[in-house]
């Protein structure tokens, strides 16, 4: 398995597991779901890290279609070179740090933004890997 598969398959075990915080701060605020609650939708969470979680794990879910997009395209083509395997790596970490920053309400220096961007970086370079090799 090459090294970006590789980290692609850790990023889907934590987005797998990124919603569980969000869950247990409900449990925690409100108790575990009644019949009713099923359909229609509970009252917002009552504490701040209850939402950065929950927000945390969709902005997760929103940059994983790309990041798994990419890689799958690259193997696909055959493309594995150390920039796209360094960029799997950083992209991995990068999440696993934006979501401890962003559910822990670390507010210093643009932290959240600059982690996310990082990633947004690191989905660049695997595409333009892709892009250098196939059709350059």
């Amino acid at each position: 398995m090459s090294t970006e598969l590789f980290y692609l398959f850790l990023t889907s075990i934590l987005l797998t597991l990124m919603w569980i915080p969000h869950i247990i701060g409900q449990v925690i605020n409100y108790g575990p779901l009644h019949a009713e609650e099923y359909v229609s939708l509970r009252g917002e969470p009552t504490h701040d890290w209850v939402k950065r979680a929950n927000r945390a794990h969709i902005n997760l879910v929103e940059q994983f279609g790309a990041f798994a997009g990419l890689v799958i395209v690259a193997q696909l083509v055959g493309v594995s070179t150390e920039l796209t395997a360094s960029a799997a790596v950083a992209f991995f970490w990068l999440r696993v740090v934006h979501a401890v920053v962003m559910i822990a309400g670390f507010k210093h220096f643009m932290a959240r933004t600059l982690i996310f961007t990082a990633a947004w970086i690191a989905l660049l370079v695997i595409a333009w890997e892709i892009a250098a090799a196939k059709v350059f």
